[in-house]
């Protein structure tokens, strides 16, 4: 369906009888942000948006549920996102809620982020945002994972035409997949690394974001692997290369006007007073923000001080904003804020709901984000950083698992699933510092 509108169920059907589906997918996500699923037979349709689809939650990630829990952990259809699967014949898709015991479950993804922005609804906003996800087109040869096109080796890859035309058939089965659900894609590009795109879709709604965005991973993944192929959204998959981001561009409005734009900004930002606090929250619980938008170990491979071969990480790895400067955490573009800290391990709900928290934050306190910094940071000296005051983001997940445990704002935008995550998070840093790595034999084994 396209347009996101709530169909009755007698319209629903219909439309599903014309478009030949046979299943309906009650999807929904774990603490990961992982696509899961059920798939329903259209004819029981009814009770995917009234009892829903039951899960054993404790087989799930992060779904605060026991193995003796005397509920099920049941994915409530949201009829608005009701829509078939292009590249699964017979297939339609609702992202759903996920309820026990009849009532919505706080350890559900899209529940989190529903409560943030029921906080934005009771001040009569409306909070928009805009994803760019990059990602990896790769395929296995020989047991090493190398770009899906054996051409593509530039040094500096970026917006380059033969890279682009010669992974096309992916890219426009991609593209035309969304598209044909209603997902605005408006432009496609190499980015700069080998075997790395974007595809950038119309901004929309906070909840029907991170809807897409699910849905354009489970797309991406599907269409790859029936083409031999593997897409990943791993954030740096590769050392010596750019990894893959998830900027969010975002911006409050109030049904008439966008509230962060205000052309008269002293600061050439175009930014209103709201916007700059808002920012300010970004900045001041950047740390903490770290650890939900950024939730791997591998995540900071990729917010490192330093350069790959292309000359540029294209990742934050200081606490600042600036104008159109690419190097910091922020970046102003004119009339919203673009957010370059998640990446694509990144649970779009929980980041999302988390920036949100964050953003309110400075607003409440007023917080000033202070100048914008125009100079790239990349060529800075840590001493001109600490003159300016500009803080490094934290290194590795531990660092930003401590600063989200101390952070009463980001960890309460979570919720009781905070305790969850943070305990997942916590382990998946103890099993990658036990782990021997293949550079730690290759420098240890026989040099002592």
């Amino acid at each position: 369906m396209k347009g996101g509108e709530t169909m009755k169920p007698a319209e629903a059907k219909k439309y599903l009888k014309e478009h030949g589906v046979k299943y309906v997918l009650a999807q929904f996500v774990d603490v990961h942000g992982a696509a899961k699923a059920k798939s329903v037979p259209v004819e029981h349709y009814d009770t995917v948006i009234t009892d829903g689809a039951g899960f054993a939650g404790f087989a799930l990630a992060g779904m605060g549920m026991k193995p003796n829990a005397d509920g099920d952990f049941m994915a409530v259809g949201d009829p608005s996102t009701l829509s078939v699967v292009p590249w699964q014949p017979g297939y339609a898709r609702m992202a759903s809620d996920g309820h026990v015991h009849g009532e919505p479950w706080p350890y559900c993804s899209r529940f989190v982020l529903k409560s943030q922005l029921e906080r934005m609804e009771a001040k009569g906003w409306i909070f928009y945002t805009g994803m760019e996800p990059e990602f990896s087109l790769l395929r296995k040869v020989e047991g090493r994972l190398v770009p899906s096109d054996a051409s593509d080796t530039l040094a500096k890859p970026c917006y380059d035409y033969k890279g682009l035309s010669r992974s096309r058939t992916f890219l426009e089965r991609l593209a035309e997949s969304l598209r044909a659900v209603g997902i605005d894609v408006y432009q496609i590009d190499h980015e700069d690394a080998n075997g790395q795109f974007e595809i950038n879709y119309t901004y929309t709604d906070a909840l029907t974001s991170c809807d897409h965005y699910t849905f354009f991973k489970m797309g991406a993944a599907e269409i790859a692997a029936e083409m031999g192929l593997i897409c990943s959204f791993m954030p740096k998959p590769f050392s010596n290369r750019p990894g893959n981001g998830l900027h969010m561009h975002m911006s409050i409005g109030n049904g008439k006007k966008n509230l962060f734009e205000d052309k008269s900004d002293k600061r050439g930002l175009d930014l209103s007073t709201l916007a700059y606090h808002f920012a300010g929250g970004l900045l001041a619980h950047a740390s903490a923000l770290a650890a939900v938008c950024c939730p791997t170990v591998n995540s900071y491979k990729r917010l490192v001080v330093g350069r790959s071969l292309t000359g540029a990480t294209w990742a934050p790895a200081y606490i600042c904003y600036g104008n159109n400067n690419r190097s910091g955490m922020i970046r102003g573009p004119g009339g919203r804020i673009e957010l370059r800290l998640p990446d694509g391990s990144a649970n779009p709900y929980l980041a999302t709901a988390a920036v949100i928290a964050a953003g309110l934050d400075g607003i409440e306190r007023k917080l000033d984000p202070g100048e914008p910094v125009v100079d790239s940071l990349y060529d800075m000296s840590p001493a001109q950083l600490r003159k300016q005051g500009i803080r490094l983001l934290p290194q590795n997940l531990k660092e930003a698992l401590d600063a989200f445990e101390k952070d009463d704002v980001i960890k309460g935008a979570l919720g009781p699933l905070a305790n969850d995550f943070l305990e997942l998070k916590r382990m998946e840093w103890v099993e990658y510092m036990r782990h021997v790595s293949d550079w730690e034999v290759d420098q240890y084994l026989q040099f002592f």
